[in-house]
């Protein structure tokens, strides 16, 4: 008997086989006929602690390699394997088997094969066995034998498991194609098919970065997939494992063709290629905090930090105890406000950065505190001993700082959004510790002066003056005041803010009446809270009641732009023209600042009109799932977020804070 491959020849020193890493063997499911197929197992164990490679192992390690002795006319089939799993060391993605797996091969035999009879068979292979810290070479040749025989039968029952755990391949083919940065697959997979923790696994190799998010969408029946490229690999077919969730996948062929976009975000999250590492997004919170210091949105928050810092030159001691206290509630409250976002999405809701401005209840409440602190500014009334304004204690500044970043936080500086965009998708302690960092820019000024003497000594010396200068500071206050009614209104409709109000009156008329008490000497809280029981109980009732789930229509545009949504979205995309996307929210000052300096323009419409643009605006004003999910897509946390769509061309994302001349210069170049 000849064989149609001869023997590997061992190299001198080396040992026959070397398995010290586990065990391999080659076991056979049962007789043969003459023309027909047997399989056989090349069944893997590792030791506890070690892994087997997939065919394509990912970013290291190394597939198995087969060399068959079979006899002349027999061969071999390509390899059945198992769904591999994902395996992330130090950045590098790997695919791996962990525990005992079989790796299925159907042997052909010839028509000449002669039942009753038995044949040797035998392969040499050679694979790799890692732990998590070191890699072993593995080799051995494996025989077996197979009878040839009248009627096929199965004698080895492990094979009905190990059949199990391959994958059955789809009927029908994937499509798939490249762009410069993706790989995009559309595979067809019912709607009603339920997809745990999907994953891709491409075997032909050179083609996309393994460890980057890989995001899927459902298009009714059909499952697109992207996946960032690497390297330059332009193959016109592909083949891969659709893992499903576990154990559980699909086999599919995939040949070049249309791939849908659009769709119902599932799982992953778009993000650039190569995320920055960790120092980088930490260093873009810190600056997109000290950004906050300046944005429109938190101008009024100046004015109780210009008070404080005006008063700090006092005491060397106050001022240092002010600035930490200061620090440590801005950055309380920016962790805390980044770990009820994380823990809603960990709960399945779809929320994103400033989350608590969609809510009317919390917005009311912002409401109030407004009114509160306008009428102190005034001089209506005096607050107790933790007076944000005057007391000097560290209980002042860390109530100020509480609410300079509750207030501030919703305006996404320009040097934010990818720290927060990427806080989505990092483990939760790193993700807390870019909300720190936000929180850390934020009250960075504040904590210089207080602790730095020079800069404390630049500030102008305590006097009359700061009566005056808070009296003046009521107005800016006064008028975040009234821009809170009229979101109260946006968000609850009409008569929900004049509820609102009815209890607004009876708040200032409580201060009023406790300032004139606390100015003749008189004991004045418990007045307070006699004036304002009727008009809280009214509100208690009132307010919930007259709320409008859908209160108000969008804001008018001269644009008339198009709602967003996914499938609005690829239909204007499908038309050949530019689009020109947007995604606002009426509590968003900069979103008001940029539409009125650059998107409510009639040069604006008249270079749209003339370059065929098609706008799009995404309202975030309330909770909004389809638009949480696509600003998470793009790696956005929050809005504003502006994209321009070129015919057939990726997203180019815009800068958050927008030019006068930026839309006209893209609609006519």
């Amino acid at each position: 008997m000849t064989l149609s491959v001869p023997a590997h020849t061992q190299p001198s020193g080396l040992p026959e086989s070397k398995m010290d890493r586990g065990t391999a063997q080659l076991a056979v499911e049962g007789s043969a006929v003459p023309g027909g197929t047997v399989m056989v197992a090349l069944d893997f164990e590792p030791v506890e602690g070690w892994h087997g490679y997939w065919s394509n192992p990912g970013d290291a390690g190394q597939g198995i390699r087969l060399d068959w002795q079979l006899p002349q006319g027999w061969s071999a089939g390509e390899p059945q394997f198992p769904v591999p799993h994902t395996l992330l060391i130090s950045g590098l993605m790997n695919h791996v088997f962990e525990g005992e797996h079989a790796v299925l091969v159907p042997i052909d035999v010839p028509e000449d094969a002669v039942a009753g009879r038995s044949y040797p068979i035998a392969v040499r292979g050679e694979w790799l066995t890692c732990s998590d810290t070191l890699c072993v070479p593995q080799w051995g040749t494996l025989r077996g034998e197979v009878r040839v025989s009248e009627q096929p039968q199965t004698s080895d029952p492990r094979f009905a498991g190990w059949r199990a755990s391959i994958p059955p391949e789809l009927d029908s083919p994937a499509t798939f194609e490249l762009t410069e940065k993706a790989l995009r697959l559309a595979i067809p997979i019912p709607a009603s098919m339920s997809l745990d923790t999907p994953h891709v696994f491409i075997e032909n190799t050179g083609l996309v970065a393994y460890a980057e998010p890989q995001v899927f969408r459902r298009n009714g029946d059909l499952l697109t997939v992207d996946i960032p490229r690497k390297g330059d690999a332009n193959p016109e077919e592909m083949t891969g494992i659709l893992a499903l969730g576990g154990d559980n996948g699909v086999r599919f062929e995939a040949e070049r063709g249309d791939v849908p976009t659009g769709g119902t975000l599932i799982a992953g999250a778009e993000a650039p290629a190569g995320t920055p590492p960790i120092w980088t997004l930490l260093l873009g919170a810190l600056a997109g905090g000290l950004i906050l210091n300046i944005m429109p949105c938190v101008f009024p928050i100046l004015s109780l930090k210009a008070i404080s810092l005006a008063r700090a030159g006092e005491s060397e001691a106050q001022a240092r105890r002010e600035g930490i206290a200061y620090t440590a509630g801005v950055v309380l409250a920016c962790v805390a406000l980044g770990a009820v976002m994380l823990a809603l999405r960990a709960a399945g809701e779809q929320v994103g950065w400033a989350f608590q401005l969609q809510n009317p209840a919390v917005v009311v409440v912002l409401l109030f505190l407004a009114v509160a602190i306008t009428a102190n500014f005034a001089g209506l009334f005096e607050l107790p001993s933790i007076s944000i304004t005057r007391s000097g204690e560290p209980a002042s500044a860390f109530a100020t700082g509480l609410l300079a970043a509750f207030a501030a936080t919703p305006c996404t500086g320009p040097f934010m959004a990818a720290a927060l965009g990427a806080a989505l998708l990092l483990p939760p302690a790193p993700a807390l510790l870019l909300f720190a960092a936000l929180g850390l820019g934020l009250a960075l000024p504040f904590l210089l002066i207080g602790f730095i003497p020079r800069l404390r000594a630049m500030l102008p010396r305590p006097g009359a003056w700061m009566e005056r200068f808070r009296r003046i500071m009521a107005i800016p206050m006064g008028l975040t005041a009234l821009a809170l009614v009229w979101l109260v209104a946006r968000l609850g409709g009409q008569g929900f803010a004049l509820m609102a109000m009815v209890v607004i009156i009876g708040l200032v008329l409580a201060f009023a009446v406790t300032g004139r008490l606390q100015r003749a000497g008189k004991m004045a809280w418990p007045a307070f809270a006699l004036v304002l029981a009727p008009f809280a109980l009214f509100g208690a009732f009132a307010l919930p009641s007259a709320y409008a789930e859908r209160a108000t229509e969008a804001a008018q545009s001269i644009l008339d732009p198009r709602p967003f949504s996914e499938a609005a979205l690829a239909d204007a995309r499908a038309s050949g023209q530019p689009v020109f996307l947007w995604f606002t929210a009426d509590w968003c000052v900069t979103c008001k600042v940029n539409e009125s300096v650059a998107i409510e323009r009639e040069t604006t419409k008249a270079a749209f009109e003339e370059a065929g643009v098609i706008a799009m605006v995404g309202d975030w004003t309330r909770p909004d799932p389809e638009i949480t999910t696509f600003l998470n897509a793009q790696g956005a946390a929050g809005v504003p977020l502006y994209l321009w769509y070129e015919p057939g061309e990726a997203p180019e994302q815009l800068p958050q804070v927008l030019t006068p001349q930026m839309l006209e210069d893209r609609a006519r170049r």
